[in-house]
C-alpha cells in the first residue's frame, strides 16, 4: 500500500462522496451519525481550495426512492457549491472509480493521494478508499467528515448495528491497511502548514 507519508499533500485531491439531498429526504436521516458532518466537509472543501488542490463531488444513483436519475433530490446538499473547475460526477457503483472517469481525471491532474469524505461511512466512502488503495493511491480517510445510519440485521427482526459500531468497524478495517484514518482538524492543519511552507 502506498502510504500518505510517501506522497505529499501537494499531490492530493478531495473526494466528496454522495453528500446529496437523497439522504436528507429519507426518514433515517433523523438517526444519522455525526452531526458535525456538514461543518467538517465544508472545512475540508475550504482547505483544499485554499491549497489550490482539486475537489471532486459525486452523486449516487440507483433505483431507490430519491436516488433515481430523474429525481429532484439527486443533487448536492445545499451547503455545497462547486466551483466551475470542481466536477460533479454521477456514479451507479459503490465506489467512485468503476462507473466514472475519475481515474483519468486524477491522472491528468497528477494526483496520487486522495482524501475521502461523504456518505455513507461503511459503504461508498469505505469502498472508494479500498479501491483507491488497490489502484495505488495513498488515502486519507477523514472519518469525522463521513456519516452513516444504523444497519438492520437481515436475519434478526428488530436488531441492528448502531452508528457507533458501524463507524468503529470502518476505522478498524481501513486503518494502516487501506488508508490513514484522520480527523478533519488534523488534515486541515496539515494543508495549511504545507501551504505556508510553499
Amino acid at each position: 500500500m502506498l502510504t500518505t507519508d510517501a506522497v505529499p499533500l501537494a499531490q492530493s485531491a478531495l473526494l466528496v462522496v454522495d453528500a446529496q439531498e437523497s439522504f436528507r429526504a429519507a426518514p433515517r436521516w433523523a438517526r444519522r451519525s455525526n452531526l458535525a458532518f456538514e461543518a467538517n466537509v465544508a472545512a475540508l472543501v475550504d482547505a483544499y481550495r485554499a491549497a489550490g488542490r482539486p475537489v471532486v463531488y459525486f452523486l449516487h444513483t440507483d433505483g431507490d426512492p430519491g436516488f433515481e436519475p430523474d429525481s429532484p433530490l439527486l443533487r448536492l446538499m445545499d451547503f455545497l457549491a462547486p466551483r466551475a473547475d470542481e466536477p460533479v460526477l454521477l456514479k451507479d457503483t459503490r465506489n467512485c472509480f468503476t462507473s466514472t472517469n475519475l481515474a483519468a481525471r486524477l491522472l491528468a491532474l497528477g494526483v496520487r493521494r486522495l482524501a475521502v469524505a461523504g456518505i455513507q461511512t461503511e459503504q461508498c466512502c469505505e469502498t472508494t478508499a479500498r479501491v483507491a488503495a488497490d489502484l495505488g493511491y495513498a488515502v486519507d480517510f477523514v472519518l469525522d467528515a463521513t456519516l452513516t445510519f444504523p444497519i438492520p440485521d437481515p436475519d434478526v427482526p428488530g436488531a441492528e448495528l448502531d452508528v457507533g459500531a458501524v463507524t468503529e468497524r470502518t476505522r478498524y478495517a481501513l486503518a494502516r491497511r487501506f488508508a490513514r484514518v484522520v480527523s478533519t482538524t488534523t488534515l486541515v492543519r496539515e494543508l495549511a502548514r504545507e501551504l505556508a511552507a510553499a
